[in-house]
């Protein structure tokens, strides 16, 4: 499994940071004026907090933690993309159709529809795995392609709007809706409920038995299942379908809290990005938080660097890739289990 030193992620970020700006020295552009308008961009008020960079962690945090916990088991779950479209048609649905409902139950009901589509959406690379011994990164990795093409279908087909010209469905009734949570801001309760999740997973590493046990088969799971009597097919088995599930939820929170309607190709990559969050968070659900942010931040910079000084936003995935790599190159051996303290 992957860990890095404690100073892994500072060294990677360092880096970046180093590496892009004599870049943008070369390319002849003003660092200083970049590097203060990404700022600006991501931290220069309080709305371009809440409404940019904090609303666009979210979906990077559920994913990041999703990833971490499948990559906590020794699962390389590379799906999270796919399965994050898979909970946000499953949430746009029950909300859709279920209008009528009161708020304090349509909501609930299209979140654990959102849970359980991205479990169902993990179900086939797990039962592949543990009984055919399948490669868990390819079944998950094609599954995503499935996952794109089966919502851009839908999004034109069955679920399109009503006028049946766009390439997205109808808007969700305003019943299905998250609510804002700072007010005079975009940010919704997505956010909150996103690091409370952050904060229970911790807490199951932390001190349960569960938690111990999905460490140690992420570590040896023959080890595991010979000295400790351990049924690391079972539990990675769990495990499996609980990452799809986080994923799931990232899906239909963006859409119930941002976009109101599922879009072809909605996600940016945030399944994808969502692997250098959690690795630079060395699988830590509370470090999850903080890269989330971190790349939420890059992302919101990254629009303001290229308005007020003529950056191509490009730049933004250099910065988050070279900060990626400095972490593997501050790689070390598997962690102690004071590592998720």
């Amino acid at each position: 499994m992957i860990r890095a030193r404690w100073w892994g992620p500072f060294f990677g970020i360092g880096l970046a940071v180093g590496v892009v700006s004599v870049a943008l020295a070369l390319g002849g552009y003003d660092v200083g004026a970049a590097l203060a308008a990404m700022w600006r961009g991501a931290f220069g008020s309080g709305q371009a907090l809440a409404s940019i960079t904090l609303k666009r962690s979210v979906p990077l945090l559920l994913a990041g933690l999703a990833v971490a916990l499948a990559f906590r088991a020794g699962i390389w779950n590379i799906g999270a993309e796919g399965q994050i479209y898979a909970g946000a048609v499953a949430g746009f649905s029950v909300g859709f159709f279920g209008g009528g409902l009161p708020s304090a139950v349509l909501i609930p009901a299209a979140l654990l529809a959102s849970l359980f589509a991205g479990a169902v959406w993990a179900a086939l690379p797990t039962v592949m795995k543990l009984r055919g011994g399948t490669n868990e990164v390819i079944t998950t990795l094609l599954l995503n392609f499935v996952a794109l093409h089966l919502t851009g279908w839908l999004v034109e087909g069955p679920l399109q709007e009503p006028r049946g010209v766009e390439r997205f469905t109808a808007m969700l009734p305003d019943s299905a809706w998250l609510p804002i949570l700072w007010p005079g801001t975009d940010l919704h309760a997505g956010f909150a409920l996103a690091v409370l999740l952050a904060i229970g997973l911790w807490g199951v590493f932390r001190y349960t038995r569960v938690g111990f046990l999905v460490r140690a088969i992420g570590e040896g799971p023959d080890a595991a299942r010979i000295v400790g009597q351990v049924r690391s097919g079972r539990i990675a088995g769990g495990v499996f379908l609980a990452s799809g599930a986080l994923a799931g939820l990232a899906g239909a929170i963006q859409v119930m809290g941002v976009d109101r309607r599922v879009f072809d190709g909605f996600s940016p990559g945030w399944g994808y990005t969502a692997i250098a969050v959690a690795l630079l968070a060395r699988l830590h659900p509370l470090a999850v938080v903080a890269t989330a942010v971190l790349f939420g931040a890059l992302s919101a910079g990254g629009d303001g660097m290229q308005r007020a000084a003529g950056v191509p936003f490009g730049w933004v995935r250099v910065v988050e890739a070279i900060a990626v790599l400095g972490v593997l190159v501050a790689a070390r051996g598997p962690a102690r289990e004071g590592d998720v303290s």
